[in-house]
């Protein structure tokens, strides 16, 4: 572990509540029943379930998650997927445009490796430059990212998803292997739609297409409805968080990560001042109005954050309001951004430390 040697890290059997804060707290049992819920339900739907490991960047958690019946995992960067690969997986997708001469020296190095690496390109651009260089390394398993509604990567129109289809299935060094979409919540009409009418046109043109990969956590439970997919990817439903909550996929009961912070100032009746700030409970919004659940306080409201200070607003509070030494817990707004915050994650059962697990792939965002 690279963890600060002068922080306090945590041990099996010490109690959470005696630990330095801010630090994010894992519950054992929640993530389990987290990995099952889902497992259970892409199996029950027969669909490959793909985990997107940046959630968590952590080898055991996906060593888990396969265990429990996941098809590989979900990267999105080439060092990320470099710390699973020396950790044992085989299986990657990468979900991202990957440009650059030394962006693909590495992907090809990583592509020797391992025995099942897929990327994805939404260009002619993309597979162009993937062409050139693979095609005189070991060949290089793509598939055409389309956009299906969600506004981020993608080609637009089946028809464009057809024409890079074929041009990576003639281009040297590339095999084509599917199609790849993020789509907007709701909108599964939407995607069935797109992915078989580009299904069909590439039968028509006799290009086999053995992968339909969808995604992701805000369509988590909309999955079953596309039936042309074939496997889907989703990351923080093993965590949960705020925003999921707001969703429907999970009750607060069920999210398995809090961040643990310490009160250290009360200027005034209405306001206290916690030792998280946007460097441990992360500035991402989602579309909420502040940056967490409190816990035990849920009409407190964390309206803003600098580097290390997270300011509550305690002027809605009934009764009790938090004290100056006072520990209290979190709900964030977004755990992916969380997990890339830390050196180490810290598990429990009960409220007793369990184990301490390294962020191998904290940081490793290129």
């Amino acid at each position: 572990m690279h963890e600060n040697p002068f922080a306090v890290v945590a041990k099996p059997g010490d109690k959470v509540a005696d630990l330095s804060t801010p630090r994010p707290i894992i519950d054992e049992d929640r993530l389990a029943a987290n990995i099952a819920r889902v497992q259970a339900y892409m199996d029950e739907h027969r669909l490959n379930f793909r985990p997107h490991i940046k959630t968590h960047k952590i080898p055991a958690l996906a060593a888990e998650q396969v265990a429990a019946g996941a098809k590989g995992i979900n990267c999105q960067k080439i060092s990320e997927a470099e710390v699973f690969a020396t950790a044992g997986f085989e299986d990657i997708l990468i979900t991202f445009n990957i440009l650059g001469s030394q962006k693909l020296e590495r992907l090809a190095a990583l592509n020797e490796r391992i025995s099942g690496l897929k990327v994805v390109a939404d260009s002619a651009a993309t597979v162009d430059g993937l062409s050139e260089y693979f095609a005189t390394h070991k060949p290089l398993e793509v598939l055409v990212e389309c956009d299906t509604g969600g506004g981020r990567c993608g080609v637009q129109t089946p028809t464009e998803a057809i024409a890079l289809a074929g041009r990576i299935n003639d281009a040297e060094g590339l095999t084509f292997v599917g199609l790849l979409n993020y789509p907007k919540p709701g909108a599964a009409a939407e995607v069935q739609a797109f992915l078989s009418e580009t299904l069909s046109s590439l039968k028509a043109a006799g290009i086999d297409c053995p992968i339909v990969s969808n995604g992701g956590s805000p369509s988590l439970f909309e999955a079953h409805l596309v039936t042309a997919a074939t496997e889907h990817r989703a990351g923080t439903y093993i965590y949960n968080d705020r925003s999921m909550v707001r969703a429907g996929h999970c009750s607060e009961d069920e999210c398995a990560m809090y961040v643990l912070a310490t009160v250290v100032s009360r200027p005034t009746a209405d306001r206290a001042v916690i030792d998280a700030g946007s460097k441990a409970l992360t500035s991402d919004l989602l579309g909420f109005s502040d940056y967490g659940t409190v816990i035990s306080y849920p009409d407190a409201v964390i309206t803003g954050l600098s580097e290390e200070h997270g300011v509550i607003d305690l002027s809605k509070c009934t009764g009790r309001r938090p004290e100056i030494g006072e520990k209290i817990r979190i709900i964030p707004n977004h755990t992916c951004v969380v997990s890339n915050l830390f050196d180490t994650m810290v598990f429990h059962r009960d409220g007793v430390v369990t184990r301490v697990e390294e962020v191998a792939a904290r940081g490793l965002v290129w």
